[in-house]
């Protein structure tokens, strides 16, 4: 397959990005600013569609809202609050994503996270993760804490035989939320990831630091799903 890498102007003309954004209010620890879910799709898709694929990353990255929101969810709210989705502002990776969308010719992708946490930067999420836990005592920023199963549940709906692509890098810092998340989809068919050679369950992540890494990841993704 001949994979060119699109430019994101062209792009956004194609596809349209809606998030849920939330802060949560934890007991002994500040506010926190979170994402919960992105969906993609393409600006022809029809009314009601079922996803063709589901991404598992890391956390929200830098994506945000069009327009400010202000939905504030306490700890035992998260497993019932509605879902909202917004027009959103994509970052790097979700385009990243939709290179895959056009490739497959997919027209819808979910996308969730090991974390609801908002923070572009992999080092300091890493930190704040595991304070935030030490803090209030719960895991409930993620979706796969055992509160929020039916969510999770939810989220993985997609068509028959479509894939769950595991691409949440590969950071030694993330093996809790990790091992959480993998026991969650023990069950699930169609998990797949480019793996890191040698490694259990680290998967590489959409957005190397290089250009041809990121031409790479496309180009090995699509050979992954078409294999």
């Amino acid at each position: 397959m001949n994979v060119s890498f699109i430019p994101s102007g062209d792009l956004k003309c194609k596809y349209n990005v809606l998030g849920h954004f939330y802060t949560l209010q934890l007991l002994a620890a500040k506010p926190q600013k979170c994402r919960s879910v992105v969906e993609i799709m393409a600006t022809t898709t029809e009314n009601n569609p079922v996803a063709d694929a589901v991404f598992v990353m890391m956390n929200p990255g830098s994506s945000r809202p069009v327009e400010k929101t202000n939905q504030l969810i306490s700890s035992n709210q998260v497993a019932e609050m509605t879902v909202e989705l917004v027009p959103t502002v994509p970052d790097r990776t979700q385009y990243q994503v939709m290179r895959v969308m056009h490739y497959k010719h997919w027209r819808y992708v979910r996308v969730i996270n090991l974390s609801d946490l908002r923070d572009p930067q992999c080092g300091s999420f890493a930190q704040r993760y595991v304070q935030l836990e030490q803090e209030s005592g719960t895991w409930v920023h993620s979706l796969f804490s055992a509160e929020r199963s039916v969510q999770l549940k939810r989220n993985l709906s997609r068509k028959p035989g479509a894939p769950i692509i595991l691409a949440w890098g590969v950071s030694e810092g993330l093996n809790p939320l990790i091992e959480r998340a993998t026991n969650a989809l023990a069950e699930e068919q169609g998990v797949m990831g480019l793996a890191k050679p040698g490694q259990d369950n680290k998967y590489f992540h959409p957005l190397p630091p290089l250009q041809r890494q990121k031409e790479q990841w496309v180009a090995q993704m699509l050979e992954l799903l078409n294999a």
